[in-house]
């Protein structure tokens, strides 16, 4: 199985998927850091993937998306965007809509 057929089972087996430097509870980035901490503060359920265990799966997302920065957000399957993206995407209320309406559940923020 190539590099690109695990990436593509990754992102169509779990809902929500951050390919980022480092993991959810340790990121290793300053933007892999700031996506974790909006999906954390949405209470959305996501699998992690950390691109620096594997330079392939490194290289390998970036050829899958066609976009050449890590983080990258996958939602039911579809690419999302990195981390300027999913940022604007949270503040104008975007991601917490495309969320609910691909199905996966966001914690209601307490106004």
């Amino acid at each position: 199985m190539s590099i690109q057929d695990d990436i593509k089972t990754t992102v169509t087996e779990n809902p929500v998927v951050l390919f980022m430097k480092g993991t959810p509870q340790f990121p290793m980035c300053g933007f892999s850091g700031q996506v974790v901490q909006i999906l954390d503060y949405l209470g959305v359920p996501y699998k992690g993937v950390n691109v620096l265990d594997n330079q392939d799966v490194r290289e390998g997302i970036k050829t899958y998306s066609n976009w050449p920065t890590i983080p990258q957000l996958y939602v039911k399957g579809e690419f999302i965007g990195g981390c300027d993206i999913v940022r604007e995407m949270f503040q104008s209320g975007e991601l917490q809509q495309h969320f609910t309406e691909a199905g996966v559940p966001v914690k209601q923020a307490q106004a």
